[in-house]
C-alpha cells in the first residue's frame, strides 16, 4: 500500500483533501479532492431533458467549492431509465441542456463528470414501457414477471450507447464520466454470479462476467479524446447480484489494466471492514492494495466531517466524495478549512433544504430517508 504521509497533517494544516490534484494521464487538474458523489434528486423532465432546477442544484456544489461535481445517473437508453425525473443522454437532443449546465457547472470552478447508466432488470416497465432486460433473466418480484435475458445484439447495442452517451457529455463541455458499474444496475449485474448465469463470452467465472463493463470502457474511450477522464463505480461487495469482495477485487484488478483515470468505491461507510486474503481491513484499504498505485481512488461512504475525510485518505483514498453531507451543505469543502465547526446533521427543514437549492420533489424524495426531513 502506498503512504499517505502527507494525511498527517497537524490540526490548523491544510487539510489534505483541500489540496489539488492532477489526472496525470490527462493533464486534467482540480482545485482541491472533494467529490460531489453522483446522487438521484428526480428533478428533470420526462423527456429525459435536464431541468432548471436539476442544473441549479449541481451549479451550487460548484459555487460551495467542490473539486469535481458528478452528475445523478444518466440512462444512456431510453429503455434503461430507473426512475422518474431523471434525465438522459440518449439522444442528441440532450445535448443542448448538458451544455447549458456544464457551462454553468464550470463556471464555478468544479470539474463535472456526468454518471452514464442503464438500470437494467431496475428500468422498471411502468417507466419505460418494456419489460425490463439483464444478464440473464432474473425475477423482478412479486407480480412483475421476470427480466429478459439480452440478446448478443442488445449487448452490442447497450456497450455503442455508452460510447454515444460519453460523445455527448464531451461535445457539451463536460470533462468526462463515471460509468456506474455499483448498487445493483445493469454493469453490476454483469458482474455478479448471481444475476449473470449465462453460458456465452458475456457469462462464466468473474473474469468474463467483467467483459460488458471491459468492451463499455473501451467504446466510450474510443468515443471520445485523449484529455477525456473516465472513470468506474464498484460496490466492494454487492449480495444482490451474488458479488463477493474477491469478486469486486477481481474486477477492481481488470479495471487497474483499463485505459482509465480513476477508480471509485461506493462503500456506504468508510468505516465498514472486510476480509481479503485472510485480513480484515477496511474496504478502501483493501481496494488501494489491489489496485495499482498509478490509478487514483475516489472513496465514498458516510463522510460528514473533516476528521470523517482525514480517515477516508488514510484508508487511501487519494480523493474523497460525499453524497447526503453534499444536500443541506453546497458549500461542504469549506466545512474542512482549519477551524471551521462540523457540519449540521439530519434533520432539516424544508425551508433549509429549498435554500440548499432542493426543489419541492427532491425534498419529498429526502423523506424517504428517514430522519432527513423535519415532518
Amino acid at each position: 500500500m502506498r503512504k499517505y504521509e502527507n494525511n498527517c497533517t497537524a490540526a490548523g494544516d491544510v487539510h489534505p483533501a483541500l489540496e489539488t490534484y492532477t489526472f496525470r494521464r490527462r493533464g486534467v487538474t482540480i482545485r482541491n479532492r472533494t467529490v460531489l458523489a453522483a446522487m438521484t434528486n428526480k428533478q428533470s423532465h420526462d423527456d429525459g431533458t435536464l431541468s432548471d432546477d436539476e442544473i441549479a442544484w449541481l451549479e451550487a456544489r460548484s459555487r460551495g467549492g467542490f473539486g469535481i461535481v458528478t452528475t445523478a445517473a444518466t440512462h444512456v437508453l431510453e429503455r434503461g431509465q430507473g426512475w422518474d425525473g431523471e434525465f438522459g443522454t440518449w439522444s442528441d437532443g440532450h445535448v443542448e441542456g448538458l451544455t447549458e449546465l456544464s457551462a454553468r457547472v464550470k463556471r464555478d470552478g468544479a470539474v463535472l463528470l456526468a454518471q452514464l447508466f442503464h438500470g437494467g432488470m431496475r428500468a422498471p416497465k411502468t417507466i419505460t414501457g418494456v419489460q425490463p432486460v439483464s444478464a440473464s433473466t432474473n425475477p423482478l418480484g412479486s407480480g412483475l414477471g421476470d427480466s429478459e435475458e439480452m440478446t448478443a445484439s442488445q449487448i452490442q447495442e447497450t456497450i455503442g450507447a455508452f460510447g454515444q452517451a460519453a460523445r455527448r457529455c464531451e461535445e457539451a463541455g463536460f470533462d468526462g464520466v463515471e460509468l456506474h458499474g455499483a448498487h445493483g444496475y445493469l454493469i453490476a449485474q454483469f458482474l455478479g454470479g448471481k444475476t449473470n448465469r449465462r453460458t456465452d463470452e458475456w457469462g462464466g467465472d468473474q473474469k468474463t462476467r467483467t467483459r460488458f463493463l471491459v468492451a463499455i470502457t473501451e467504446e466510450v474511450r474510443r468515443c471520445t479524446g485523449p484529455n477525456f477522464l473516465v472513470g468506474i463505480r464498484l460496490s466492494p461487495e454487492l449480495t444482490s447480484c451474488g458479488m463477493t469482495i474477491d469478486d469486486a477485487v477481481t474486477v477492481a484488478t481488470i479495471c487497474g489494466e483499463l485505459d482509465i483515470d480513476f477508480l471509485h468505491l461506493s462503500c456506504w461507510d468508510i468505516r465498514k471492514e472486510g476480509t481479503f486474503l485472510g485480513e480484515t481491513k477496511p474496504f478502501t484499504t483493501i481496494f488501494r492494495e489491489a489496485t495499482p498505485a498509478h490509478l487514483p481512488l475516489f472513496t465514498t461512504g458516510g463522510i460528514w466531517t473533516a476528521a470523517d475525510a482525514r480517515l477516508a485518505m488514510k484508508q487511501g483514498g487519494d480523493l474523497v466524495g460525499v453524497g447526503r453531507a453534499g444536500i443541506p451543505h453546497p458549500d461542504w469543502p469549506s466545512y474542512l478549512e482549519a477551524g471551521s465547526k462540523e457540519p449540521s446533521r439530519p434533520p432539516f427543514t424544508p425551508t433549509r433544504l429549498k435554500k440548499a437549492m432542493l426543489n419541492p420533489t427532491f425534498i419529498e424524495y429526502m423523506r424517504r430517508w428517514e430522519g432527513f426531513v423535519t415532518q
